[in-house]
Formats: C-alpha cells, sequence, structure tokens
C-alpha cells in the first residue's frame, strides 16, 4: 500500500485540487499551495528530493516574470478596458444596429458582430459581457426579443473575445506549449470567425421562421438622412474597426510582436477617447487600476500552475496518465484527442478555462506530440498548432456551461430581476451547441486552422 501511494502521488494530487477547486479559494493559491504539500509528501515517500525545491524559483521567474511573451498580456487588458470605460463600444453597437436594421434578427446579429469586433480588441470575457449586457439587453428586450435569445446572443458574443486574437488564452497557451504567440494568433482567426457565422447564421434562421421572438427594428430607428449615416459611421464605426486594424495588421503582417501591437492599441485606444471626448483623468486612473488587479490576477494563476506542472510532473505524472488511458483502451492517437476533447469540456462545467488550461495541457500535449496524424494533417509538424486551438475552440465553452460558467455570473449580476437565471440557462444552450460544431468542423477540416498561417507564411 505504501509503495502504490508513492507511485500515485501525482493522480492523488490531481484529486485533492479538484476537491478543493469546490472550496472556492483562491484559484492560484490551490494550484501553489497543493504542489507544495505533495512535493513534501514526495520526499516522505522517496519519490520527490528536496532539493528539486530549488528549481522552483527560477523555473517561474523564467517562464514567467522574465518571459517577453506575456508581457502582452498587460497591455491588451489595458486597451480593452479603456474601450469599454470610454464609450466606444457602445457608439459602435449603435452603428451597427442601423446597418443590420433591415435583416430579420438583425438587433441580435448586431449584438454578435459586436462581440466579434470587441473580441479583436479585448480578449477579456467579463468586460465583454457585463458591457454588452449594459448596452444591449435593454434595447432588445425594448424591441420585443424573447429574453432566452437575448442572453444567449450576449453571453456567446462575450466570449468570443477568449478565442479572436488578440486573446490572453492564446498568449498563456504559446507559452505553456513554446509556440510562437503570432501563430497562434493567425490560426485561431478563421476558427473565432467560423464561431461568429454560426451564430449568425442561427440567428437569421430562428428570426425567418419565428419573428415574433426576433422582431425587425423600426425603419425610424437610426439615422433619416445620408449625410446623418456617413457621419455616424465616420464617427463610431471606423475608428475602432481601423485600431482594430492595426492591432492585428501589424501581427500577422510581421511588423510588430504581439506585445508591440498591444502598445500600440493603448495609445490607439486613448487617442480614440480623446477623440471622442471622453478621455480623463479620474477615467484613465480607474482604468489602470482595474487593468492592474486583472493583471495581478492572471499571472498568480500563472505562477501557481507552474508549481503544479513541475510537481506533478516531477512525481511521475505523464506515466501515470498514460497507464490509465492505455487501461481505458485509449492507445491511438485519435482516441486519446477526442477523450481529451470530452474531458475538456465536461471540466468547463466545473473549472474556468485558464484553470483546465493550465493543467490539461501540460499533461497531454507531450503524450499527444508522440503520435503521427498524417495523412490527416498535411505534416506532422503542423500538430501543436492544430491541437492547441481545439483546445482554445472547446474552452471557450467553459464560459457558458452551467453551473459555473463565468459568463453566466457576469450576466446575472447586471440583468434586470425580470431575467432569471433559468432563462439563461436556457439561453445558452444552443449556442454551446454551434460552440461543439464549430469544433467538430474544425477537428474534420484543420485547414479552417492551418489555412492562415500557412499562408501567411507561419508553418514554413
Amino acid at each position: 500500500m505504501y509503495d502504490w501511494i508513492g507511485a500515485h502521488l501525482s493522480i492523488l494530487m490531481f484529486l485533492v485540487l479538484t476537491v478543493i477547486m469546490f472550496v472556492g479559494y483562491p484559484v492560484a493559491f490551490v494550484l501553489g499551495g497543493v504542489a507544495l504539500a505533495f512535493g513534501v509528501l514526495g520526499i516522505f515517500f522517496d519519490v520527490f528530493r528536496a532539493q528539486q525545491f530549488y528549481s522552483l524559483i527560477p523555473r517561474i521567474w523564467g517562464q514567467a516574470v522574465q518571459n517577453p511573451a506575456l508581457i502582452a498580456i498587460p497591455m491588451f487588458v489595458f486597451m480593452g478596458t479603456l474601450l469599454e470605460r470610454s464609450g466606444v463600444a457602445d457608439d459602435l453597437l449603435h452603428a451597427l444596429q442601423v446597418l443590420t436594421r433591415r435583416i430579420p434578427g438583425g438587433l441580435a446579429m448586431s449584438v454578435t458582430l459586436m462581440g466579434t469586433i470587441m473580441a479583436a480588441t479585448t480578449g477579456i470575457v467579463g468586460a465583454s459581457v457585463i458591457m454588452l449586457t449594459l448596452i444591449a439587453l435593454p434595447k432588445m428586450l425594448e424591441s420585443g426579443y424573447q429574453k432566452e435569445l437575448s442572453v444567449g446572443t450576449i453571453a456567446s458574443a462575450g466570449t468570443l473575445g477568449i478565442l479572436i486574437p488578440p486573446s490572453i488564452m492564446l498568449v498563456i497557451m504559446g507559452d505553456l506549449l513554446t509556440i510562437s504567440v503570432g501563430t497562434l494568433f493567425t490560426a485561431a482567426v478563421l476558427p473565432g470567425l467560423l464561431l461568429s457565422v454560426l451564430y449568425l447564421v442561427y440567428q437569421g434562421i430562428l428570426a425567418a421562421v419565428r419573428p415574433e421572438l426576433a422582431p425587425a427594428l423600426s425603419k425610424a430607428a437610426g439615422p433619416q438622412t445620408r449625410a446623418e449615416f456617413w457621419k455616424l459611421m465616420l464617427k463610431s464605426f471606423l475608428p475602432p474597426t481601423f485600431l482594430i486594424t492595426v492591432v492585428l495588421g501589424s501581427i500577422f503582417g510581421g511588423l510588430a510582436t504581439p506585445t508591440e501591437a498591444g502598445a500600440a492599441g493603448s495609445v490607439g485606444a486613448m487617442v480614440l477617447a480623446a477623440w471622442n471626448k471622453r478621455l480623463s483623468v479620474k477615467m484613465l486612473r480607474e482604468v489602470i487600476e482595474s487593468s492592474a488587479l486583472t493583471n495581478a490576477l492572471v499571472f498568480f494563476i500563472v505562477f501557481g500552475a507552474t508549481l503544479f506542472s513541475y510537481v506533478f510532473r516531477a512525481l511521475g505524472g505523464d506515466d501515470v496518465v498514460l497507464e490509465i488511458l492505455a487501461a481505458m483502451g485509449l492507445n491511438t492517437g485519435w482516441s486519446i484527442l477526442i477523450f481529451l476533447m470530452v474531458l475538456v469540456f465536461i471540466m468547463g462545467f466545473f473549472f474556468d478555462w485558464i484553470e483546465i488550461c493550465l493543467i490539461v495541457l501540460p499533461i497531454f500535449a507531450p503524450i499527444l506530440l508522440k503520435v503521427d496524424f498524417t495523412p490527416h494533417l498535411a505534416a506532422n509538424k503542423d500538430f501543436m498548432i492544430w491541437f492547441t486551438i481545439l483546445i482554445a475552440v472547446n474552452l471557450q465553452s467553459a464560459f457558458l456551461t452551467p453551473p459555473f460558467g463565468f459568463a453566466l455570473f457576469y450576466m446575472k449580476g447586471t440583468v434586470p430581476p425580470s431575467v432569471t437565471m433559468a432563462h439563461i440557462y436556457r439561453g445558452i444552450i444552443p449556442f454551446v451547441a454551434l460552440q461543439m460544431l464549430g469544433v467538430a468542423l474544425c477537428i474534420i477540416f484543420p485547414e479552417i486552422v492551418l489555412w492562415l498561417p500557412r499562408k501567411l507564411g507561419y508553418m514554413d
């Protein structure tokens, strides 16, 4: 029994982490605390040496503190928070409403388009969901939209920011797997747009079949003359669109690193806020404080996850996982990949994306890296890019699946009393199904992920 426990400490470590997660302690402290505790247990069971603890601080320092890729996170957080606080996002939604007012379900589509555009500027799901709820939900309910469709549209659109670049999740995943962040950004563009298109198609079909759920906007909504229309487009639509083009174009074109593009985007966001006469010292102070708190949360979780993955692998976690997969009959690359996709989806019901990402990737990526997926992939060297984006698309559902979907809680805190949690749960079901369809399409057709980075020369 003593020897069995020593050989399976890594599995016990994972189970203890899973249980403590439900207690409600901060994720960063749970990850780091469990890692330290099981490192000490490993010493008693003679499967971990005390000297290995000396490697923890240099590992954290080298992989997180000194990592230039992670510097991009504060830049994009600041840019997104500033756009949200300055009212630029509110103006953009109004412009999109005007553009889509003649289309069945046009208001729902404008919210999805708004979420897609904001995803390319923020990458902050909490800010996007809250902002869209405050701005769009009252208008949708006033226009006679079904509550379930309204909240489902807003929640799904708000979570696109975790996938469409510049994405904090892709920055962290690129660092974990030693993959170029620029390559991941380009690979995530088409899958992110695919999800957006799936949402739009669903909304259009639903509005055409059941117009009472999504009434058309009146022709009186928005500007009545051509001059007013172009003035609105010039003021509210073109500036944020230009900012997105500059930020992403500089990354995809190889003119700037994600960090440099994030810095340029932050300056651009301040220029837009000033141009709209909404930039003030007080607002800037609030944006800096909010951004600092968000960044501190992200980096503390990175520290804790670094400790956890280090101790887990030092205790032989990789070998134990291989044994478990073999015992389950999962001894082929495809069976392991499908099992992992299902596992990530189920974990999304209980954990945040960053917890799943930082725990699962270091365990399964080395295992799958040894598998040959040709001829499904043109070249097996493309596997890690394809695999990472599959996980990223799958992880987006973690924000929407009850009982712990964070987007649902963000929304519940801002909706009026007439919108209950039951409305929210029912509303997200079709959109979660569409996300799973998106994952399946990316698995079946890997070129959805690989075509753009290959076209731009990232795969050479």
